[in-house]
């Protein structure tokens, strides 16, 4: 059976995001001021962000927010991307499954992260900033933002989480391409970076660093704000342009999903690809399963605890409510870079703890075993982040095998891995290995937030 593709116009561009919030019935709490734990309000966002950018961030009541112009001009260089029905990758798993994938890796970046990095770096331009400062897992939302600040002038400064620094030194090749700065975190060039490495020399990094030590510059610098490339509702907002063009697709395809899957991290591209289709279970019952795919060594919305945290390892954030394994805690050196972060979004954390989601963990070993399954199956080496997502979907598949009931299935391929491979290069060594979290490991970093609030 040949491979079936469905392509949208470029009329066919979403106008407007779709905000989950206005459709939960539940909201997600607010964020609190860290030394008052009272609720934040606008204000307290403009020293951090653009203002813009805050309005989305608070905003709970408007479902559609408008994509200025001038965005979906720059959309227009890659989107609509394609909808990919994985007809080979269904014939080698003998299943009757149908799968479909929505191609982000078509970037000029190679994954999804260009639908917030665009929006964010407009905002900053158009409130007159010169500066912007970011932090990075594996570099694909560094590489994005780098992209997107050389499109509006801006001058960026991305702290890499070290351990990707040296993992994937061709991300830090393609940011530097764009003219950013790339540092490697933790680093002696910001006071949280100087205590983290005093305390542990040998520490090589983690998300919550990053983002305490981009915050800090941030704050020091005269025309400067803070962009982060996940976990906010403005950061999901923006990448709802996948689930709407993907909506549009299915229809073409004429069928709808049974089951819409993401990789998790901190919940853009599950938030893009499942938040349109969900808003059909919230507002009219439709049935639909919706599953995060995240690492078993960073599980924090399979065994995290839903409470105040804050989205950082210096204690910088505001405190945010989300499924939480403590802002201290140290992930294992996975090669899926981009989901080594302790905590989930709050909009996610209050639709998991509502029942509206599913989660679920994939070992190492097993995200790269499905990885090449699809890549010989379907022609595109993905991302290791990408291919949790291809292993759960490759889950659902057998399980529909096993009952011998149609099933289908639509999951987001993210990105694709081609400056990965030397993440291959390890499996394919038998260097890599899984890493399995007991309940006394993750308890060490739980115990510290139990004074946060």
């Amino acid at each position: 059976m040949a491979t079936k593709k469905f392509f949208l116009q470029e009329n066919d561009i979403p106008t407007a995001w779709y905000n989950v919030v206005a459709d939960m019935k539940n909201k997600p709490l607010p964020a609190l001021n860290p030394g008052t734990k009272e609720p934040l309000n606008a204000e307290d966002w403009y020293p951090l962000f653009a203002k813009e950018l805050v309005h989305q961030e608070l905003n709970r009541t408007d479902r559609w927010i408008d994509i200025p112009e001038e965005v979906i001009e720059h959309y227009k260089v890659w989107r609509p991307t394609p909808l990919v029905r994985a007809t080979a990758l269904e014939k080698a798993l003998d299943t009757p499954a149908h799968i479909y994938f929505k191609n982000e890796s078509i970037s000029p970046v190679g994954s999804h992260k260009l639908n917030s990095a665009i929006p964010q770096a407009y905002y900053c331009k158009k409130e007159g900033l010169t500066n912007i400062t970011t932090e990075t897992g594996a570099g694909q939302w560094g590489a994005a933002m780098a992209y997107a600040a050389k499109a509006f002038a801006l001058d960026l400064a991305v702290y890499m989480v070290k351990i990707s620094y040296e993992q994937k030194p061709y991300r830090r090749s393609i940011m530097q391409t764009f003219g950013a700065q790339v540092v490697a975190s933790p680093s002696m060039s910001t006071k949280a970076g100087k205590k983290i490495l005093t305390d542990n020399p040998q520490y090589m990094g983690s998300l919550g660093t990053a983002i305490s030590e981009a915050i800090e510059l941030a704050m020091q610098t005269p025309n400067c704000k803070y962009v982060l490339g996940s976990v906010l509702n403005h950061v999901c907002l923006h990448q709802t342009v996948i689930g709407l063009e993907a909506e549009k697709q299915m229809e073409m395809a004429g069928e709808y999903p049974d089951v819409v899957i993401g990789c998790f991290g901190g919940g853009s591209n599950f938030s893009g690809i499942s938040y349109p289709f969900l808003r059909h279970k919230l507002d009219g019952g439709k049935e639909i399963r919706v599953i995060a795919s995240e690492p078993s060594s960073c599980p924090k919305l399979t065994r995290g605890v839903f409470q105040y945290d804050f989205g950082d390892e210096a204690g910088y954030t505001p405190l945010i409510p989300m499924y939480t394994l403590g802002h201290t805690f140290s992930p294992p050196h996975i090669h899926a870079g981009g989901l080594r972060y302790h905590g989930a979004g709050s909009i996610v954390s209050q639709l998991r703890k509502d029942g509206f989601i599913e989660a679920v963990d994939v070992k190492q070993l097993d995200a790269f075993k499905a990885a090449v399954i699809f890549a010989q199956t379907e022609g595109i080496i993905p991302a290791p982040e990408s291919s949790h997502a291809i292993a759960t979907a490759i889950a659902e598949a057998e399980q529909a095998k096993l009952e011998g009931k149609s099933k289908i299935i639509l999951f987001n391929l993210s990105g694709h891995g081609l400056i990965d491979m030397a993440a291959y290069d390890g499996y394919f060594a038998g260097d890599l290995s899984n890493y399995d979290m007991t309940d006394a490991d993750l308890a060490k970093s739980r115990d510290i937030i139990e004074n946060v609030i």
